[in-house]
């Protein structure tokens, strides 16, 4: 079942003992009537609770909604129907049932709270995100420790961008649940920091991307950026600096800084360091962008021979490398092998209709087109990994 069908059947099977204990006092005191509509109402119920598990939502809210119309005292079933209506899209009706719910007079303070929680996710389903996050701050209010509703305080700051309570609502749940929440906060704050330098302040930019370094020191996306802002201000070494880090800090995703380590040589005009870097890449991490790059390197030093055996290497580890099957293409050409340079670009046009990095999500495996340091789908952060080309499956991060 998924986990929503399992809270759902849960709390369906303590409503139904309860049932059962309220059915067997009726019997005792011989309120005909009452052992009559109880059991009609058990009935109704356990064929309900038969649906869910069959993944029959329809048939499920006839038989609950039955029950409901014998015994409409029983919380723990309009609970089940809203969740129901939920899970079919039918958003207004669940709203309904969940503000009868919370309406009700001498209802127990923790059922009334878990109302209030359903009603955010109801209003989070129907895009009422701004009513979603009342709701949930109201929760907040009376539970400040539930890690549920913060976790979705903090997905809803996120989509909204806004990055400061994302921050703000992580650190909360870092102090009370376990585990490294380091690395979502670093995510929060270079945001922020992209954020202020799109509104033309690159001094906060570049304190944000400092303090989510100091805060995860493997934040690749800090990095990154924060380099960018040196470059852009004529700073070549430091940004150069700030590049070189990332394959210390995280190899498996160097090739991210090789375009831009390029540009910051050519800028000095002496691409000499890029060799000894390049050997250090292949050391930590000879992956296929880092052959691509050392052949480019030799290229540009007059070493055609020394190019084709890194271009070769690149389309080893990774065959679908439709850019090292062209720049290998293109080094035959240079040597005069034209009828090998035609195999090259025959194979590369074998190649054109795949993908030359895949990215995969190894938590939920969505497959984005383009890295992205959040999945989309399951919204966790630094999950999506490049797939290695022969196995096709994320690669572990490092």
């Amino acid at each position: 079942m998924e986990p929503g069908n399992q809270r759902l059947f849960l709390g369906l099977i303590i409503a139904f003992g309860f049932g059962l204990v309220l059915g067997a006092a009726l019997c005792r005191s011989g309120h005909k009537k009452g052992r009559a509509e109880g059991t009609n109402g058990d009935e109704a119920f356990l064929k309900g609770v038969h649906y869910i598990l069959s993944n029959d939502h329809d048939h499920a809210i006839e038989e609950f909604t039955k029950s409901v119309q014998v015994n409409s005292d029983t919380i723990e079933t309009y609970v089940a129907l809203g969740n129901l209506y939920r899970s079919k899209g039918d958003i207004e009706r669940a709203i309904r049932i969940r503000q009868s719910i919370i309406l009700r007079p001498k209802l127990d303070a923790h059922i009334r709270l878990r109302a209030l929680v359903d009603l955010g996710y109801d209003y989070r389903k129907g895009g009422f995100f701004n009513r979603s996050l009342s709701t949930f701050l109201q929760v907040i209010e009376q539970d400040p420790s539930n890690v549920e509703v913060l976790e979705e305080l903090e997905r809803l700051y996120e989509e909204m961008k806004d990055w400061d309570k994302a921050f703000k609502t992580r650190q909360k749940i870092s102090r009370i649940a376990k585990g490294d929440h380091k690395n979502i906060m670093a995510h929060h704050l270079v945001e922020s920091g992209k954020a202020q330098q799109q509104a033309g302040d690159p001094a906060k930019a570049k304190s944000f991307y400092n303090k989510a370094i100091s805060t995860h020191k493997e934040c690749v996306d800090a990095y990154l950026h924060l380099g960018d802002l040196h470059f852009q201000n004529g700073d070549f070494k430091k940004a150069i600096s700030i590049w070189e880090k990332i394959i210390q800090v995280s190899p498996r995703f160097t090739f991210l800084a090789y375009n831009r380590l390029e540009g910051a040589y050519a800028k000095m005009k002496d691409l000499r360091p890029v060799e000894a870097f390049l050997k250090k890449c292949a050391e930590a991490n000879a992956d296929a962008f880092t052959h691509l790059a050392i052949a480019k390197y030799r290229s540009n030093e007059g070493d055609i021979e020394g190019a084709l055996k890194e271009a070769e290497h690149a389309l080893e580890l990774a065959p679908s490398l439709w850019e090292a099957a062209r720049f290998k293409g293109d080094l035959l050409l240079r040597k005069g092998n034209s009828d090998e340079a035609m195999a090259a670009y025959t194979a590369l046009l074998e190649r054109l209709d795949l993908p030359y990095l895949r990215f995969q999500c190894a938590n939920c495996g969505f497959e984005p087109s383009h890295l992205q340091w959040q999945c989309p789908q399951c919204k966790k952060w630094d999950t999506i990994r490049p797939m290695d080309a022969s196995a096709e499956k994320p690669v572990l991060a490092v």
